[in-house]
């Protein structure tokens, strides 16, 4: 009996570094038509672009190799063909003009953004204090534009020019609408140089904002830090207690522990507020998230509780070197940083 073409499984995708590009090749069924405006928007969310009728290129890349597998079996399940191959253009020029249209299509979505962006910011000028309602609105309008911004930087392969002022004019947008300097909470002061070499005091299995704080006073504050765990707090000079409860180093209304510490030892790193809007965000709850690196912050750390549940020790240690890497991460897609 003849094998049926539309369960028939793609080629096994190359790892060969010499096979620069994966190709969809694929067939849909002429009806119903939602099948092929489907098919182009998931196409066009993985960032790949035509090369003939019904053939997509990207990049090879484990990444890349996993988007198209998962279009394929998307394909073959509305009653189409699909197959996935590594392939090397026939010249040199063949595959310039593969990369140049990558290319151009991230231009082209960065450029969208940061006109969105420059708009937003031109419709709320810097004349004055934003009203409730106004900062309530462009706060929507930024939660878009950040998720829009991921999106594309996930299919960015070749870190295009257009990115960087995309991510500056985003920047500005969020400064726009983050309190001025002079409206931040108060420091008290606190004298780094004081919390050297000192015991770090917290609840046991620690949390999105314990991990997230350990890893800013081993970071920014004490690099000597040791943490302990327990429900009472050691009555010795050289402890230091932070996110419990009645604590100095603790939440402040909606205010979560990161952020005290941030505002306590006056530390200006921009990254950390971005960073401290995700614990926020996870540690109180709230019903939707700014980013989409927030849920995926989220799934780590119940990972991580999960996996370490008898040993509170590595489990932080783990906590802080997730944060480490997404400081990392964000310190990277800052304007002005070499890329």
């Amino acid at each position: 009996m003849p094998r049926d073409s539309r369960y028939t499984v793609s080629v096994e995708p190359e790892k060969d570094p010499s096979l620069p590009w994966l190709l969809l090749v694929h067939q849909l069924p002429s009806e119903p038509s939602a099948v092929r405006v489907k098919t182009w928007r998931r196409l066009q969310s993985v960032g790949a672009v035509a090369v003939k009728n019904s053939v997509y290129a990207l990049p090879n890349s484990a990444e890349t190799r996993e988007d198209f597998e998962w279009l394929r079996a998307e394909i073959v399940s509305l009653g189409g063909e699909a197959m996935v191959f590594a392939a090397q253009a026939a010249d040199d020029v063949s595959s310039t003009e593969i990369r140049d249209a990558l290319e151009r299509a991230r231009q082209d979505d960065w450029r969208d953004l940061r006109e969105k962006c420059e708009q937003a910011l031109a419709d709320n000028a810097a004349d004055g204090r934003l009203g409730e309602d106004a900062t309530a609105s462009l706060e929507r309008q930024l939660r878009s534009l950040r998720t829009r911004a991921a999106k594309i930087d996930k299919i960015d392969h070749f870190r295009v020019s257009g990115r960087r002022d995309a991510l500056g004019a985003l920047e500005q947008l969020e400064r726009r609408i983050a309190p001025r300097s002079d409206e931040r909470p108060a420091s008290t002061g606190r004298e780094i140089g004081r919390y050297a070499g000192r015991v770090w005091f917290t609840r046991p299995h620690p949390g999105v904002d314990r991990m997230a704080s350990a890893w800013l006073i081993k970071r920014f504050v004490d690099p000597q830090a040791r943490f302990r765990f327990g429900e009472r707090i050691p009555q010795t000079d050289d402890v230091v207690p932070f996110d419990m409860f009645g604590v100095e180093l603790g939440h402040r209304g909606e205010q979560v522990t990161f952020e005290t510490l941030v505002a306590e030892f006056g530390l200006t790193e921009p990254t950390l507020s971005r960073i401290g809007r995700i614990v926020r965000e996870l540690d109180l709850r709230a019903e939707s998230f700014s980013d989409l690196e927030t849920a995926t912050v989220d799934r780590l750390v119940e990972g991580l509780r999960a996996g370490f549940r008898d040993d509170d020790g590595v489990l932080l240690e783990h906590g802080m070197a997730l944060f480490e890497a997404l400081y990392c991460s964000f310190s990277s897609q800052a304007p002005g940083k070499p890329e």
